[in-house]
């Protein structure tokens, strides 16, 4: 087991919902979780489970009509739900980084690649002087290995490539030193051999800051690369931790079992990959039991009436499924 740190973030009970016409949509229902210092953690889980919607909440970033409802985020033992916003936006950035998916749409267009580094560094930083600024926006493309830094620092995004744009998004987010850096699919607009590079460069820049990464994906092969532990959500709940190897070597859950039987494997053969029947339940609609339930082989009564807690089955691997009680294995039947 992978001796753990201090607590850097502690999420407790976050519940995250949007107010609709049609209804309310509960997209956090009610999730825990601890990062680490100087650990990365994956969090993984299909398209609207909530991965991103973790790491808007953390920010106190959620979109309109959304709000979170209830719950505790601690950073560094700071209860965040209780600052105002003006605090908060002395949290983001400069001790909480964000990486977004599509570097494209994070970079503006009419403004080069010094300006817009240099403002960041700038706000956060508060340096003014105009050659003090230059070094350190030099200093950071240096730090995300960018060759010929100060003429890349001339050019407008437009210039630039998907994986030379990721890199100045990495720069950006590393800027002002954050103890904690959200990366948000940070590979998932760039092909598959630029997007071993920025993997490789995530871990390489995190492991020199000293800093810890919450980087969230679809991909287990980018958490079994680049994760100490993982973490699976579904239907706004967490249903699954484990340091990685443990993970893919004895999931828990039906649900990971079931991403992990559909990932191809390199050197297995198969006419057809292992698919989850199914489809995720409607958010709209509460339900007080098991969220899996109508897609798992395994389901009984009991999953369909109460919600599963979560328990530790070995040393760090935690489960939310009534197939494992508490202090006991797996129970069939």
């Amino acid at each position: 087991m992978i001796a753990a740190g201090k607590p850097l973030l502690e999420i407790r009970g976050l519940r995250t919902q949007f107010f609709l016409h049609e209804g309310t949509v509960t997209a956090l229902d009610g999730i825990d979780l601890t990062i680490y210092e100087n650990e990365s953690l994956g969090i993984v889980g299909e398209t609207g489970c909530g991965k991103s919607m973790t790491a808007f909440s953390v920010l106190r970033l959620v979109p309109h009509p959304g709000k979170i409802t209830d719950g505790s985020i601690k950073f560094k033992g700071l209860e965040l739900m209780n600052l105002t916003e003006e605090q908060m936006r002395g949290i983001r950035g400069r001790r909480i980084s964000m990486i977004f998916q599509d570097p494209s749409s994070s970079l503006d267009p009419v403004f080069n690649i010094g300006s817009q580094l240099g403002e960041v560094i700038s706000l956060h930083q508060n340096i003014y002087d105009k050659d003090a600024l230059k070094k350190k926006t030099i200093e950071a493309l240096k730090l995300v290995r960018i060759a010929a830094p100060e003429s890349v620092l001339r050019q407008y995004p437009h210039e630039l490539s998907g994986g030379m744009k990721q890199r100045i998004m990495i720069a950006l987010a590393l800027s002002c030193n954050p103890s904690l850096l959200i990366a948000d699919e940070p590979t998932t607009a760039l092909d598959v051999t630029i997007q071993a590079q920025i993997l490789n460069l995530l871990k390489e820049v995190i492991r020199e800051a000293g800093s810890s990464m919450i980087l969230i994906t679809h991909n287990l092969g980018v958490v079994a690369e680049t994760c100490d532990r993982v973490c699976i959500m579904y239907a706004g709940r967490i249903v699954e931790i484990a340091e990685t190897f443990e993970l893919f070597g004895n999931p828990l859950h039906p649900y990971a079992k079931g991403l992990l039987m559909a990932f191809p494997k390199l050197g297995e053969q198969k006419e057809e990959l292992a698919v989850v029947r199914g489809t995720v339940p409607n958010l709209m609609e509460p339900f007080p039991g098991c969220p899996f339930v109508d897609r798992c082989d395994y389901a009984t009564n009991v999953c369909e009436r109460v919600r599963p807690t979560m328990v530790e089955v070995e040393p760090g691997h935690m489960v939310a499924c009534h197939l494992y009680p508490k202090g006991g294995g797996w129970q069939d039947g």
